[in-house]
């Protein structure tokens, strides 16, 4: 919920406050690298909730980016979840839009969706986002996630198995398809620090009840995880989970680049198993990971029908095993190929 409302005017003043307390020099260093390098005029598309994390992140790039306001654009999208209050956030984040002169465009998702999982109003989310900057011409995307979501998205995608490129997650600058960017300055900050400034700044916000329940796998993270992990460290938990995020962003890229080198995909969509004999699990790995995502069909390979997969690359003898699509893939004369029935 919100207190009283703030005059146009006070928001202003809040905007060039917040800016004050949060130099750009706070921010991640990839994200203010790559923001020197965009053309003045880009169209930047932020994701705004309403909620704390997200209107700070549109009061920094208001304030520190004031040449680029007029091509500034908030992405609300209204999930419909929450009655009156999920229509009381779309009418917050108009006026904080209107007040600080920036566009906002609203989604809204249709029909009744009580009971959702997580993964699915994330999916409507991401749809509504991808949508709405095809038809802005828009290619960058700024996202709000801090160290906080850093921790959680370690902690949930340790429990899936994830490997290097998943632990990387989230990453200030990340492809996101079709030409578009994901950017995400905030990753250097503490949740903590940035409703601090808020207060200091007099600034408020909107809260979502429901991230208070224990619905949700990144809520049961967030109370009753992160709390007893950073007190049973006796340290600055969050920061070394920013810490490792980093390293591991350093890894997966310099495997990934590893991988580009060899070589071995052709433009033929044929693996070259020959380029990658003797080489690390995770170099034949990555190599295989890129052949499946080349093929004309999307395979339908469960975790362990993947390791089998992997497997019979490593061995390199001709095999021919089924990718559940109607599709095989077949090692002949070195070579890892897909065959259509």
């Amino acid at each position: 919920m919100t207190r009283k409302q703030t005059s146009p005017r006070g928001w202003l003043a809040q905007a060039t406050s917040v800016g004050e307390l949060i130099r750009p020099a706070q921010l991640h260093p990839a994200v203010l690298a790559w923001a020197k390098l965009r053309r003045r005029s880009e169209i930047w598309s932020v994701a705004f909730s309403g909620g704390a994390d997200s209107l700070a992140l549109l009061l920094l790039l208001w304030a520190h980016w004031p040449e680029r306001r007029a091509q500034l654009v908030a992405l609300h999208f209204n999930h419909r979840l929450r009655g009156r209050a999920a229509e009381a956030d779309e009418k917050y984040c108009r006026r904080a839009c209107a007040a600080l002169g920036v566009q906002l465009v609203v989604g809204r998702w249709r029909g009744q969706h009580q009971g959702v999982s997580e993964a699915e109003a994330r999916a409507a989310r991401q749809k509504f986002f991808a949508q709405a900057m095809q038809r802005l011409g828009s290619r960058a995307l700024w996202l709000a996630h801090q160290q906080d979501d850093i921790a959680e998205s370690i902690m949930m995608r340790l429990a899936r198995g994830s490997g290097t490129g998943g632990l990387a997650a989230p990453r200030p600058v990340q492809p996101a398809g079709d030409g578009r960017q994901h950017v995400r300055p905030l990753l250097t900050l503490k949740k903590t620090a940035l409703i601090a400034v808020l207060h200091q700044a007099g600034v408020k916000w909107r809260e979502d009840a429901s991230n208070a329940g224990r619905d949700y796998f990144r809520n049961r993270i967030r109370h009753d995880v992160l709390p007893a992990w950073s007190q049973a460290a006796e340290r600055d938990a969050l920061g070394g989970a920013a810490l490792a995020r980093e390293r591991l962003e350093e890894d997966d890229v310099a495997l990934e680049s590893w991988v580009e080198s060899l070589a071995a995909l052709g433009r033929d969509r044929q693996l070259s198993l020959r380029a990658l004999a003797g080489l690390p699990r995770a170099i034949v790995r990555r190599a295989l990971h890129r052949w499946l995502l080349a093929q004309k069909r999307p395979a339908d390979l469960s975790r362990q029908g993947f390791e089998a997969l992997l497997a019979a690359v490593e061995r390199g003898q001709p095999t021919r095993f089924s990718l559940g699509t109607k599709s095989f893939a077949v090692i002949r004369e070195g070579k890892l190929s897909s065959q259509y029935s």
